[in-house]
């Protein structure tokens, strides 16, 4: 009855019977506690546990096997690794249940080294590695700097028969993934023919999605349907995720309507995984995303952070926080997300004071520390101007992760202290802080900013050969942007030509930009009929070729210019400027009338102008030096200078 009513997940019931069974007269044994601590490790109830285990020893049974071997467990899932091991160092013989679920404790908590140190152990002792010894440890090779460790680890499993179990293969697929090398996930794939199960064929799909082979895993995911693996929850969160990019947009419009014909878009995961399908395939997308969240009866945290992100991403700031107030009015949980979005919509209002309130929220709730919430932060204080702050920041966190190291490096490279961005990289080197592909463009940026073009190249060129980091189209862009400033436009086009890939929109608006620079209208030209290819309803290429024929006088083909805007039906945006005052954001544009206070505002702005124009003339510079004079002969006499 208690092992039934665990495995049911109804621990109290459980707790109950085991009271009845002690009042009316029978002894526990090592099966009783066993079955009730395994409903303690599932629901992780540490408390139960530690009152559990007060009367394992009570009654003798810290020395039998099964009670042994599951407060083991409980305590490992617990993550109290450490009462796990003495625990362990009880058992008179412990076998292969104990091991594995020792291995798995400490697998879980990220402990490497002991998680490695024990399957020696084990292997030393005679005991028989399984399935549950492979898997746990094979989640701890996540990185490429453990593929030979992870290739070492197969031929282990090889040895012991297990290279076709269900769960050490799937786990195999993900470690080879997470460690650089799809080939070798798809041969594991490969070689489980007849052996594989819905898992197996969601950690491939996970495994192509995270190398970027959306086509691959589009292929995939019609290939299990094909054979009869119906996709659950896990593959269509999995697949939505890869259909964001414009070439899949409409993949991405089938999958959401295969999911209504199943009935699955009122499950809250897929409803999440459309919201972000639609947030990051195009600006456009914001309306689908929010009728799908409204239309959601139940939503969960990641719901409101997906709509939260999406506007602070798309430049909807004010609705972002506005989002905000309304989540915490109704006491959804905020957590590092949420902080961590709402905080760069601060920074791009340039809302200071705002800012340092959600920054005292964080500190309140416990996540200044966060890495996500303190990139947030040092970018809110790099982008006021206040870098001092920002370094604040940075230091009250770990520093173990590149996430709050690329910020502080942007942050410097931005106000102007490239030096300082610099010597940064060279010390998260020497502390051996993972390096990612966001780290080379605030360095590639920071060598931008202050005209080392030489050492920016070396950096571009040294990225894969001693890095391991193949560069991407955001770093060409970067370096086409630093030889641009230094004026070095054919050097530019030359790096374009040599790129392994095509260049996009990005690299080409970068190159566009330098030409304005340096006042070169035949490149210009050339560049801007590829961005008219690729982008013809993006404003940015016309008004950037438009100020340079306006710069260089060229009144004909600015003319022609603005009416193919005019055929094609595009719009200069406007430029806005805001200020915040007593926490409340103004902002206008150029003739805006839009502000409450519009009519007092241009009538101050009337003034300010005639008062400039009058200084502007010979006469109102007399006065005005004149009252320098008087003010300076006033402050002598009274002994003031």
């Amino acid at each position: 009855m208690i092992a039934g009513f665990v495995n049911c997940g109804n621990l109290e019931t459980a707790c109950k019977i085991l009271k009845n069974m002690r009042r009316c007269g029978f002894d526990f044994d090592g099966y009783s506690f066993g079955s009730l601590l395994k409903g303690v490790a599932s629901a992780y109830r540490l408390e139960v546990g530690q009152q559990l285990h007060s009367m394992v020893i009570k009654m003798g049974y810290e020395e039998n096997v099964y009670a042994g071997s599951a407060l083991l467990d409980m305590y490992a899932k617990c993550e109290k690794v450490e009462d796990a091991y003495t625990v362990f160092e009880y058992l008179p013989e412990p076998n292969s249940v104990s091991w594995n679920a020792l291995i798995a404790g400490f697998s879980k908590v990220g402990d490497r080294s002991t998680a490695f140190w024990l399957l020696h152990c084990m292997e030393t002792e005679g005991v028989r590695a399984e399935d549950g010894t492979f898997a746990p440890l094979l989640t701890l090779l996540d990185d490429i700097e453990f593929y030979k460790l992870t290739i070492q680890v197969h031929g282990k499993i090889v040895k012991h028969g297990l290279a076709f179990d269900n769960t050490v293969c799937n786990a195999m697929i993900t470690s080879y993934s997470e460690c650089g090398s799809i080939r070798d996930a798809r041969k594991v794939f490969d070689g489980a023919v007849g052996m594989r199960d819905l898992v197996t064929w969601n950690s491939m799909l996970a495994a192509y999605l995270v190398h970027e082979e959306e086509e691959l895993g589009f292929q995939l995911f019609l290939d299990m349907q094909r054979l009869g693996f119906e996709p659950d929850i896990y593959t269509y969160t999995s697949i939505l995720s890869a259909c964001f990019e414009k070439a899949h947009k409409s993949h991405g419009q089938s999958l959401h309507a295969e999911v209504i014909k199943r009935g699955l878009e009122y499950l809250v995961p897929i409803s999440n995984a459309l919201i972000a399908m639609y947030l990051k395939s195009n600006n456009t997308s914001m309306g689908e995303a929010l009728k799908l969240f409204e239309s959601m009866e139940l939503k969960d945290r990641v719901s409101w952070n997906s709509i939260l992100t999406g506007f602070s991403q798309i430049g909807l700031n004010e609705d972002a926080l506005k989002l905000f107030g309304q989540m915490r009015s109704l006491m959804v949980e905020i957590d590092h997300y949420a902080f961590s979005a709402v905080l760069r919509s601060c920074a791009d209002l340039a809302t200071l004071h705002l800012g340092r309130q959600v920054h005292v929220l964080a500190i309140k709730s416990g996540f200044e520390t966060n890495d996500f919430v303190a990139s947030a932060l040092i970018f809110l204080y790099s982008k006021c101007g206040i870098i001092e702050d920002a370094r604040k920041s940075f230091e009250e966190t770990p520093n173990d992760s590149s996430i709050a190291w690329n910020s502080l490096i942007f942050g410097y490279a931005q106000n102007g202290q490239g030096r300082i961005a610099l010597d940064l990289f060279f010390l998260m080197r020497d502390r051996k802080v993972r390096l990612d592909h966001i780290t080379f463009v605030a360095v590639l940026t920071a060598c931008s900013h202050i005209g080392l073009v030489e050492e920016g190249l070396n950096f571009l060129k040294s990225m894969e050969s001693d890095y391991g980091i193949p560069p991407r189209m955001e770093h060409y862009a970067c370096a086409v942007d630093l030889l641009g400033r230094a004026r070095g436009l054919g050097e530019a086009r030359t790096l374009i030509e040599s790129m392994p890939f095509k260049p996009d929109a990005m690299v080409w608006k970068t190159l566009l930009g330098a030409c304005r620079v340096c006042g070169d209208i035949e490149l210009a030209t050339q560049v801007a009929s590829h961005l008219l290819e690729l982008e013809p309803e993006e404003h940015c290429t016309y008004v950037l070729l438009s100020h340079l024929y306006g710069h260089l006088r060229r009144w004909d083909e600015k003319a022609n210019l603005t009416r193919l805007m005019r055929e094609r039906g595009v719009k200069k945006v406007p430029g806005w400027s805001w200020i915040e005052i007593k926490n409340q954001v103004h902002a206008f544009n150029a003739e805006d009338q839009s502000h409450p206070l519009c009519k007092e505002i241009y009538q101050m702005l009337g003034e300010l102008m005639e008062e400039i124009t009058w200084l502007d003339t010979d006469t109102g510079l007399d006065a005005l030096i004149s009252d320098f004079d008087v003010c300076d002969a006033k402050l002598l006499s009274a002994g003031n200078f």
